[in-house]
């Protein structure tokens, strides 16, 4: 897995260079190659007295057709995907160095304090945001009350329960929200700084302060 910096799009784009486009060419060629021979050989050691008929022969022919048609489309495609994932990996190079929600339970608290997002599924009557310490023990509990569906931002001051302020790290919080006393699916935003891009097979990849490695998808909002 290769790691862009924000000024590596050249290398970028000269790392991103077709090589699948090469080979599937190739293949075509060796394929359409072996198709003729095979053809030749079969005209050639056709029984005079019942030769191949047009009809067989012209079928044959629009079979090599559709095979070298596919080829080529075979080989667009590869095209195009090589130039999204380029196109995508320059995207997300300018990233680097900017604040993003993406999925996780992290806060970072920093001297302005801390903030993170849920994105609940329905209208929720209460949503409540239990922050723990590194052991896993709530230093402070926020009541956000009742809220609508999809993403609630939400912020700490780094104070706990008894108003005393905590020392800037890393902490995680759970989020917790009901309606009509059943509980209501809330998916967890942190919000981290952009370290790097990467390419990784399934796409492109950013690393977030905290978080680590996650897929573009995972990121709900830029700042």
């Amino acid at each position: 897995m290769a790691t862009i910096a924000a000024t590596d799009n050249a290398a970028l784009a000269a790392q991103l260079s077709g090589t699948k486009t090469t080979t599937a060419a190739d293949t075509a060629a060796e394929l359409s190659d072996r198709f003729l021979k095979l053809l030749v050989t079969q005209l050639k050691n056709q029984d005079p007295m019942s030769p191949m008929e047009n009809a067989e022969l012209t079928s044959q022919l629009a079979q090599m057709s559709t095979v070298e048609g596919v080829n080529k489309l075979n080989t667009s495609m590869d095209g195009m995907l090589t130039q999204m994932r380029a196109t995508q990996a320059l995207q997300g190079a300018s990233l680097i160095g900017r604040q993003v929600l993406a999925e996780g339970d992290l806060l970072a608290l920093g001297a302005a304090g801390a903030a993170g997002g849920v994105n609940l599924a329905s209208t929720a009557d209460s949503l409540k945001i239990d922050i723990l310490d590194a052991a896993g023990g709530v230093v402070r509990s926020l009541d956000l009350g009742a809220q609508p569906a999809g993403l609630t931002r939400f912020g700490w001051d780094g104070q706990d329960s008894a108003g005393n302020a905590l020392t800037e790290g890393f902490y995680s919080y759970k989020a917790t929200a009901s309606a009509a006393g059943k509980s209501v699916d809330a998916t967890q935003y942190s919000l981290a700084e952009v370290l790097s891009v990467s390419l990784a097979s399934s796409g492109v990849d950013v690393e977030l302060n905290g978080l680590g490695n996650l897929g573009l998808d995972k990121i709900k909002q830029i700042f």
